[in-house]
């Protein structure tokens, strides 16, 4: 089970006419994206240029009802997302999307990602007099798309402009008074994509599992660095900073983020992961009874590695699917305590036997240990743990929550030394070369391994990712 934790999911619908669906095809996009971000969530309708907004703490459906849904209003269009912050606090204000109003009209912004340059530009904007209400890198972004508007004649060619500032990981959707856009920045670390419905609704999503939610049928993918209008007049496309840089897309998209029915770039989720495990059992061969995966992303993985290995699949586990993912919890020891509660072994499965557990990855290694332990005491003679993720020996700084290197287990600790923390009787990480073979590339082409030791394609962050909100608390301190 995965201690990680990624930013966000974005939804965004154009609509040839005002409707009362819109806010609740939002609603379904968001709900199929939930995995993506479990801290808060929110939408913003849009009623010829009048904004109507709810967001708060919690799931979607805790957060949305028919009565909020019918708040929101008549619109043609509307923007979403689910967040789980890697920048800013867990509070209401940070909740997106972050709707700017200014003397060219209102503006909403929605962004999955992570701005390495977010702490200068930051400093920047405010020695200029902006007044922040958030701690998001996100609504540097809004006020930076601002500025640049008041100097431009529409709000695209502001997008463009605030581009050359931008520096990292953002997919975005962007609701003016009259257009939705669309924007991949330009190595293309987050997925994003857009589709249409049979009533001619557009509908932007990070993963193409939200196109099939709401009826859409998937057109493409958004191109990294692209800029892409849908307004009455159809859809246009700016094209200014693609092809600027190699693509980088973030290799855990395809580990764990996204969900096994998504096509990112043309990539089934499915089958990258089932090729993860396939590698795995040609790497590291076992004697063996059983293979299990570990729910959900583990899976998928396990069947790669039983057709391989030619080890019998088997349902080690049962999930309790009304608990969100285990890295949503704010503490260790709470982290620990949804395990217990979300994950039961079927000891039918796994007693007396040989078993090859399958997960995506380890960060700190407890959660890990805790689920070996459960299997060793429903009766497991042994435990051989295969991880679809290289080892985690670095920050990143894109939009993946992974901790400092002091707390990652593989940066501080040799493989014998992980399999004995943990309790196993062999483990085996995804070898580095194996990476492309997932996703069918040539090698190191088109994604970004740099948590795993590899080049940072963006730079690092330039205040510090972990230290920025204590500078901001130190700073506060100082005026008061």
């Amino acid at each position: 089970m995965s201690e990680l934790r990624e930013e966000c999911g974005v939804v965004g619908v154009f609509s040839p006419r005002e409707t009362y669906e819109i806010g609740r095809t939002v609603y379904y996009g968001l709900y199929s994206l939930q995995h993506r971000g479990q801290e808060s969530c929110g939408i913003v309708v849009n009623d010829d240029g009048v904004f109507a907004s709810h967001k708060d703490l919690g799931l979607v459906n805790d957060v949305f009802n028919n009565s909020t849904l019918d708040e929101l209003g008549v619109g043609s269009l509307a923007v979403g997302h689910v967040r789980y912050g890697t920048t800013g606090k867990n509070e209401r204000a940070n909740a997106q999307p972050i709707v700017v109003n200014h003397i060219k009209g209102s503006m909403a912004v929605a962004h999955n990602g992570n701005i390495v340059n977010s702490g200068d530009l930051r400093r920047e904007l405010e020695l200029e007099g902006s007044i922040f209400q958030t701690t998001s890198d996100t609504e540097v972004i809004a006020y930076l798309i601002t500025k640049e508007r008041l100097r431009t004649d529409c709000i695209e060619n502001a997008i463009n402009a605030a581009m050359h500032r931008l520096k990292g990981a953002y997919s975005l959707c962007v609701m003016s008074p009259n257009k939705l856009i669309a924007v991949r920045d330009d190595r293309g670390f987050r997925p994003l994509c857009y589709g249409l419905t049979e009533d001619g609704r557009y509908v932007v999503a990070s993963e193409s599992c939200a196109l099939d939610a709401v009826g859409a049928k998937f057109v493409r993918d958004i191109e990294p660095g692209e800029i892409v209008i849908f307004n009455h007049d159809g859809i246009r496309s700016i094209k200014d900073h693609c092809n600027k840089n190699p693509k980088s897309i973030c290799i855990f998209e395809y580990i764990y983020f996204a969900r096994p029915d998504s096509k990112i770039d043309g990539i089934s989720v499915h089958r990258a992961r089932v090729e993860a495990g396939r590698a795995l059992a040609i790497d590291y061969p076992v004697d063996a009874d059983i293979v299990i995966g570990v729910p959900d992303s583990g899976l998928d993985a396990a069947v790669g590695y039983a057709r391989e290995s030619g080890i019998p699949y088997g349902m080690g586990f049962v999930k309790n699917k009304y608990i969100g993912r285990t890295f949503i919890a704010p503490g260790q020891a709470q982290r620990e305590k949804l395990v217990n509660i979300k994950l039961n072994v079927i000891e039918e499965t796994v007693r007396g036997k040989r078993v090859v557990m399958i997960d995506d990855s380890i960060v700190r290694g407890t959660t890990s240990r805790n689920i070996v332990e459960k299997l060793r005491h429903a009766g497991a003679k042994e435990v051989h743990l295969m991880l679809t993720a290289p080892p985690f020996v670095d920050e990143c700084y894109y939009g993946t929550d992974v901790s400092d290197k002091s707390q990652l287990i593989a940066a501080n600790h040799t493989v014998d030394e992980i399999c004995t923390l943990i309790g196993c009787d062999s483990i085996g990480f995804l070898k580095m070369e194996r990476l492309h073979e997932m996703i069918g590339t040539a090698p190191n082409v088109g994604y970004c391994d740099a948590c795993f030791g590899g080049e940072y394609p963006a730079g690092r962050a330039t205040t510090g990712k972990f230290k920025f909100e204590t500078k901001l608390s130190e700073s506060k301190k100082k005026e008061n």
